[in-house]
């Protein structure tokens, strides 16, 4: 789901979005200017409606370069984050459970886990998050198939 807030003319952004593989696109109508703890409120909104696994936004607003919504979106839901991230990787974990008797075998069950690779002063830091989480893109994660 591709998630725009702001006047009609983000329209056409929701729209490449969905010619880049988007299944849906929702825009949420505003014509005054959203601060950050808006936006984040908003997003925050969305996710426990849409309960996706993960969301994935830019590391900083284009109109006023803030860098806050996705922090404040974690905060407001209580998941983990991970900021800046140049790589994600999906990681399923096996867990297993044992019986105290030595007939049973043990029966195992899967996690899914985020592995985001970050940029910090000193080269990249890897964080291993549950699921759900905010992770907020680089511009180093992705190259676009269209222009």
């Amino acid at each position: 789901l591709a998630v725009s807030m702001g006047p009609r003319a983000v329209q056409d952004t929701l729209r490449t979005a969905l010619a880049l593989g988007a299944d849906r696109a929702l825009h949420i109508p505003s014509e005054v200017e959203l601060e950050p703890l808006a936006v984040a409120r908003l997003m925050a909104a969305v996710a426990k409606k849409e309960a996706p696994d993960m969301l994935l936004m830019g590391k900083q607003a284009v109109d006023d370069d803030s860098n806050q919504t996705g922090q404040m979106v974690a905060a407001l839901l209580g998941w983990p984050q991970g900021t800046f991230a140049s790589e994600v990787k999906i990681q399923e974990e096996e867990t297993s459970s044992s019986s105290s008797s030595s007939s049973s075998s043990s029966s195992g069950s899967s996690s899914t886990r985020v592995l985001v690779t970050r940029e910090v002063d000193k080269g990249s830091e890897v964080l291993s998050l549950s699921l759900p989480a905010v992770i907020t893109a680089d511009l180093r994660l992705n190259t676009p198939r269209f222009v």
